[in-house]
């Protein structure tokens, strides 16, 4: 093993971002080294460089992107119990627990100041990273490693969003505003959780149409002058029973809660900033409307995909829109702020094939 390695490397303060040679990282005690195979580059990351993702506390001065990684173990440090082995194929999870909280401290679930990969510590734009045994787990033979890279955010996120705070039921309506990196995954999603009918909402032609390649029944352009009736039309003059927005833009709200059904949800998925206001109180209140925010996913969703992907029930080898070198990782930012080709995931990985 090489004492340095190429690293994608953000100055948390100057927001410069730039490919550096750090030192390989070594495993200490209940830590474990992965040799990266395969990283996503996510639209969180661009946020993060361009600096409208600031996260409040965060003291490190430089942090290596990359939250959705995946790879083999190269080295187990201390204490790191047998059930792990060198060689052996794993994804992370895209945050761990903080350790200084009161219920970290008494070893309760629900840590109130989870920490989060790449941004908060190393993550996985580099050859080696570190993880926490417990943020360690194990994938099947049978899953692809660039899929499984993307699962801890891309996937788990709007999974979680549609089985967990949606609580979605089959037969039931659905719509998604944004059809990207997360919007793509939430229409298979969707299908995969028996929503019927889907609708996509996506201001780009492309979009639309790799909406319905994915599953979607309908996809719409939300500046339509008919957009109200094309949805109500979708879905017999009811409505929608949940609407998605994985876009983080607060005109989607307002056009979202205006297609709800009686007693339908807006669930917040992207993430704008910006204040939340309800255009009509008094039409959200008698349609008995409710706002669902979402965050990311928990661990046993992550067990849930893996074991869904791995078992061949669901496939995201058509998520893979590109791969490029860890070397190359500014161009792969710039692919993806620019939206070359159109991508829905990105992936680094050490020869770029």
């Amino acid at each position: 093993m090489s004492a340095t390695m190429p690293a994608g490397r953000l100055n948390l303060r100057t927001l410069e971002f730039a490919v550096e040679e750090v030192p390989v990282p070594t495993p200490g005690r209940g830590e474990v080294l992965v040799k990266v195979e395969a990283a996503g580059v996510c639209l969180s990351d661009i946020h993060l460089i361009d600096g409208s993702l600031r996260l409040p506390g965060n003291e490190l001065e430089k942090v290596t992107l990359g939250h959705e990684v995946a790879g083999t173990i190269a080295e187990l440090g201390e204490g790191v119990p047998d059930v792990f082995a060198e060689g052996q194929r794993v994804l992370l999870l895209a945050g761990m627990a903080c350790g200084k909280c009161a219920n970290c401290v008494r070893r309760r679930p629900g840590c109130l100041h989870g920490l989060t990969r790449g941004v908060e510590f190393d993550g996985g734009w580099a050859h080696y990273t570190l993880a926490r045994m417990e943020t360690v787990y194990p994938i099947p033979d049978s899953l692809p490693i660039e899929q499984a890279a993307i699962i801890p955010d891309a996937v788990s996120t709007p999974y979680a969003a549609i089985t967990h705070t949606a609580g979605l039921r089959p037969a039931q309506s659905a719509g998604i505003w944004g059809v990207g990196g997360l919007g793509a995954h939430g229409v298979q999603l969707l299908r995969f959780a028996g929503a019927a009918p889907i609708v996509a909402v996506d201001p780009l032609p492309h979009a639309r149409e790799r909406a319905l390649k994915l599953g979607a029944d309908v996809a719409l352009d939300p500046m339509a002058a008919d957009f109200r009736q094309q949805v109500l039309a979708a879905t017999d003059g009811r409505g929608l029973d949940y609407a998605f927005d994985f876009a983080g833009v607060p005109a989607v709200r307002t056009q979202a809660d205006s297609v709800l059904a009686r007693d339908g949800a807006l669930v917040l998925v992207g993430l704008s900033g910006q204040a939340l206001s309800i255009p009509n109180d008094t039409a959200f209140s008698a349609g008995r409307h409710r706002v669902l925010g979402h965050y990311g996913g928990l661990p046993v969703h992550l067990e849930e995909l893996i074991k869904l992907a791995g078992h061949g029930r669901l496939d995201f080898s058509a998520s893979i829109s590109g791969r490029l070198r860890f070397e190359d990782a500014a161009e792969a930012v710039r692919q993806l702020a620019e939206k070359v080709n159109d991508p829905i995931r990105l992936v680094l990985t050490p020869d770029g094939v």
